[in-house]
């Protein structure tokens, strides 16, 4: 499937959930709302128990998402949004007042992400699909 495209309507994609007992919230979420939350396919074992991938069961379009342990004690749920370029939107992020919190990183083969926070403090990320990222 190619990752390309001509336009972008800026879409929830995937969200992160952060948890101190990865198992505790993993059981809670599973039997709250019926996901099946299970390591990613090929992922080695380390990382495999750290994060995990969040099968809503929604419709194609539905958002998937993470699970992963917290990373610092106000960490919130991050959502990801479907961008066209990251470098576009950290400059528009930046000129609106915003902060680029983690500058844009490659995820081999799947695209790149910016961790943002908005003018209110809450954060986001934004996602760019590039099968070819680095």
């Amino acid at each position: 499937m190619s990752t390309s495209r001509k336009k972008t309507n800026a879409s929830i994609i995937w969200f992160e959930i952060p948890t101190d007992d990865i198992d505790r919230a993993k059981t809670f979420y599973s039997k709250l709302f019926g996901w099946k939350i299970a390591p990613f396919p090929g992922m080695s074992a380390p990382e495999a128990q750290n994060y995990l991938h969040i099968d809503t069961g929604g419709e194609d379009a539905s958002p998937d998402g993470g699970m992963m342990k917290r990373m610092h004690p106000q960490q919130p749920i991050t959502n990801y949004i479907d961008v066209l370029s990251v470098t576009e939107h950290m400059a528009k992020v930046e000129k609106l007042g915003g902060k680029v919190c983690v500058p844009k990183t490659a995820v081999m083969q799947m695209g790149y992400f910016a961790v943002c926070q908005d003018t209110e403090g809450n954060t986001f990320a934004l996602w760019e699909r590039n099968d070819k990222a680095k």
